[in-house]
């Protein structure tokens, strides 16, 4: 009774030890792209990151690339680092494979530069952190292809720039009427001052001013030649009173010469 119960003590005792193992083995993880499209004699870089639950330096981390070929099993050595970048010196990938990462940023990616149709295949991307040796590996997939074909995103992108173009357009358009029927309202202004000035009801014309003053003097004038009238008037019946008097001391001169007779 007392054997058996050991032998389970002992087998928790291993498996305590063994489940941080095992979540060790799982503390680095790596990521890829799926699927890259490349037009070939161009660069593309294969990104590649990775997050591990030890701390990270630049004499901890490994990273080595391999190459599997679309016909082909057997896997070919891309690139080395390892503290420094070690670029391959022979094979199709020599003077095309450079580094372009950051270890400390956790970026192990690197650049194909002038690419052939011999790149096509799998691209295998392995990150070691030690203590982390272990993990999942990521893989791209490359095709090297003549010219790039649409995806439903390039079309999706392609018709959005269209119609920003088209707005865009119009708006010009739009802007540039604006702008010609006022420069031609600027010049009719121009032309034509008279005709577009707003009429204030308190202001005469000059020409108006000067019939308002003609005018003025006319009646001026009219009122003058009443004054003359009257005053000619007024001496008409003076003159008429005096020849009247005229008369009755004639007459009573006369009455007087025949009385003295």
């Amino acid at each position: 009774m007392f054997y058996p119960m050991y032998r389970i003590w002992l087998l928790l005792l291993l498996g305590g030890f063994a489940v941080p193992g095992v979540q060790h083995v799982s503390g680095i993880e790596i990521y890829t792209s799926t699927e890259l499209e490349v037009v070939n004699g161009t660069n593309v870089k294969l990104k590649c990151t990775f997050s591990s639950d030890k701390p990270v330096s630049l004499q901890s981390v490994v990273v080595s690339w391999n190459f599997r070929p679309i016909n082909s099993g057997s896997e070919e050595s891309v690139f080395f680092y390892q503290e420094v970048p070690y670029p391959p010196e022979q094979g199709r990938f020599k003077d095309h494979a450079v580094w372009s990462g950051d270890v400390l940023k956790r970026d192990v990616s690197i650049t194909l530069h002038e690419v052939l149709p011999t790149f096509n295949g799998t691209y295998i991307c392995q990150v070691r952190n030690r203590p982390d040796v272990h993990g999942s590996n990521g893989e791209i997939v490359l095709r090297v292809v003549n010219k790039v074909s649409l995806s439903e995103i390039g079309i999706l992108a392609a018709a959005v720039g269209g119609a920003c173009a088209v707005i865009l357009i119009l708006l010009g358009i739009f802007v540039a009427i604006k702008f010609y029927m006022r420069k031609n309202r600027g010049n009719d202004i121009e032309l034509h001052p008279h005709e577009h000035q707003r009429k204030d009801p308190t202001v005469c014309l000059p020409e108006e001013a000067v019939h308002l003053k003609v005018v003025t003097v006319e009646k001026e004038v009219d009122s003058s030649d009443d004054e003359e009238s009257e005053a000619s008037s007024g001496d008409d019946e003076e003159e008429e009173g005096l020849e009247d008097d005229d008369d009755d001391d004639d007459d009573d001169e006369d009455d007087d010469d025949g009385d003295d007779d």
